[in-house]
């Protein structure tokens, strides 16, 4: 049996200590079938989001806890979840809190499709805030915990533990079975297996857990308790209505690239465009750069021959580029944590050398297999995600063509993005979303649209700033497409180029805060 948000917490924190900071869910767009979910769900669990936040007391040391609630939704995170997730770490931060977050989610909630997926993006970067002010963060996986959350916010710990027999890791077995034909090997999803593989730090039940922490909270913090939060203003119950201040956001530029949105193309059909083995890709676009200095490998010995970096300069115009490289990729050879741990490398030199960093999307998915569960392929997700909405350079994000899952989502948190018109993003292939929503995969067409995977949706929901067009699709005309792609780069790069590093990071904060949000 699941252990629930409401036993973990009893079981972990001091009794009658934990005081609520959750308000009311933000509303979010919900057709008759989804709103119905909801409902169920919080009719089953009493709850009426998958998460609960709050501080409480571990051994008399004041902490703040975020628990998923598995039940509800199967722990999924959209919007709203995601909402309570990143102001409960901002509360943490502003009182100076150490910080235990335990998931159990199958991952992006479905029904909300790109929009939740990329709400990943802003509880990372909340994470990476609350460390980088010196506060501790610990995490406790709980069965199961999959998918984004485990590439996001569940692999960021400065120590992460994980309960017996949890199961962990990248994508679901019956998802992965749905989309290969076979199941996963057996045995290497688990807490215990991961431990073993060094991906995570201990196999504890949750008593035990609670002595570590409080260990590892006498170590890191001393003795010194910080204020539990503002006193009686709290409350153990939601209040009906959010009072948090909503911070500035500036929307996305309107797309220059008008003539491309007079054609748009159904979301179907944009997926298969983008499969064309003959569709231009990251090394057409460098092909017009000048002065072009290929670079390979993390340094450390390990290479992955599925993405491409480089020194190079767009119409004079120097930056280190990154991206997925679509000739190097196949059904059997897709990026693993290598490729990661390489794109990490290009953050670390364009910050290094004061450039700026472009970074190019276009991938069918990360590696499924043993090896990149064992090498740590969610851990390095979530860092690449804490690593730019942190780095103090000016950074483009390209969605070029294919934009799936976390190794897409690893590469798009930049100051602007552009897109192709026939690119997309989204959780996962619309045939793996089909999966889990329809057990089929015959729904794929019908998901592809309903998520607002497009260019077009990205660009509407704040995600995209500026769509380059194809006409009538990149690879019917790949000179001057990767022409216009590379002029838009340049563009872009001359409206980033004053910016200070504090500007930088100011505005990519914001942006990334009110993805999902009610405008």
């Amino acid at each position: 049996m699941k252990t629930s948000a409401r036993q973990l917490l009893d079981d972990l924190l001091d009794p009658g200590s934990f005081v609520s900071w959750d308000r009311a869910p933000i509303e979010v767009a919900a057709g008759p079938e989804y709103r119905a979910e909801l409902e169920a769900a919080a009719a089953r669990t009493g709850l009426d989001e998958a998460v609960l936040t709050g501080a409480g007391l571990l051994r008399g040391r004041p902490v703040a806890v975020i628990a998923c609630e598995f039940g509800f939704l199967a722990g999924s995170i959209g919007v709203a979840a995601a909402e309570l997730i990143v102001t409960a770490v901002e509360r943490a931060t502003e009182r100076g809190l150490p910080l235990l977050a335990s998931p159990t989610s199958g991952g992006t909630r479905m029904q909300e499709g790109t929009v939740a997926f990329v709400q990943m993006v802003k509880i990372a970067g909340a994470v990476a805030a609350h460390k980088a002010a010196g506060h501790p963060y610990l995490v406790y996986l709980r069965d199961p915990t999959m998918g984004g959350v485990f590439a996001s916010w569940g692999s960021l710990g400065h120590m992460t533990f994980a309960e017996p027999g949890a199961l962990i890791g990248f994508l679901g077995p019956r998802v992965y079975e749905a989309l290969y034909g076979h199941s996963f090997p057996a045995g290497v999803q688990t807490a215990e297996n991961l431990y073993r593989s060094g991906v995570i730090d201990g196999v504890l039940p949750v008593p035990v857990f609670r002595r570590v922490a409080h260990r590892v909270l006498n170590v890191v913090c001393g003795r010194d308790f910080p204020h539990i939060g503002s006193g009686r203003a709290e409350t153990s119950a939601r209040d009906t209505k959010s009072t948090a201040a909503e911070p500035n956001f500036e929307p996305a530029a309107e797309a220059t690239e008008k003539a491309a949105a007079e054609s748009v193309s159904p979301a179907w059909t944009s997926v298969v465009l983008s499969r064309r083995p003959d569709r231009p890709g990251l090394r057409q676009l460098l092909r017009r750069a000048t002065d072009r200095v290929p670079l390979s490998g993390t340094g450390q010995g390990e290479a992955d021959r599925t993405v491409v970096h480089a020194l190079a300069r767009f119409h004079g115009r120097s930056c280190v580029v990154f991206g997925h490289d679509r000739s190097g990729q196949t059904r059997e050879n897709t990026m693993g944590p290598a490729a990661l741990r390489e794109a990490r490398r290009s953050m670390h030199l364009a910050a290094e050398l004061r450039l700026p960093l472009v970074l190019v999307i276009d991938t069918a998915g990360a590696s499924l297999s043993r090896e990149a569960e064992e090498r740590g392929l969610a851990p390095e997700i979530a860092r690449c995600l804490a690593d730019l909405v942190t780095l103090d350079t000016p950074t483009v994000s390209v969605l070029l063509g294919q934009g799936t899952g976390g190794g897409a989502l690893a590469l798009l948190p930049a100051d602007r993005v552009l897109a192709a018109a026939h690119a997309w993003l989204a959780p996962l292939p619309p045939e793996g979303a089909s999966a889990i929503v329809f057990r089929d995969t015959a729904h794929a067409p019908e998901l592809a649209v309903a998520q607002r995977i497009r260019a077009y949706d990205l660009h509407a929901d704040g995600i995209v700033d500026r769509i380059v067009g194809e006409y009538p699709n990149a690879a019917a005309e790949p000179t001057a497409f990767a022409g216009r792609m590379v002029s838009a780069i340049a563009e872009t790069l001359d409206e980033l180029r004053d910016r200070s590093p504090a500007e930088l990071r100011a505005d990519r904060r914001k942006r990334y805060r009110r993805l999902g949000l009610p405008q």
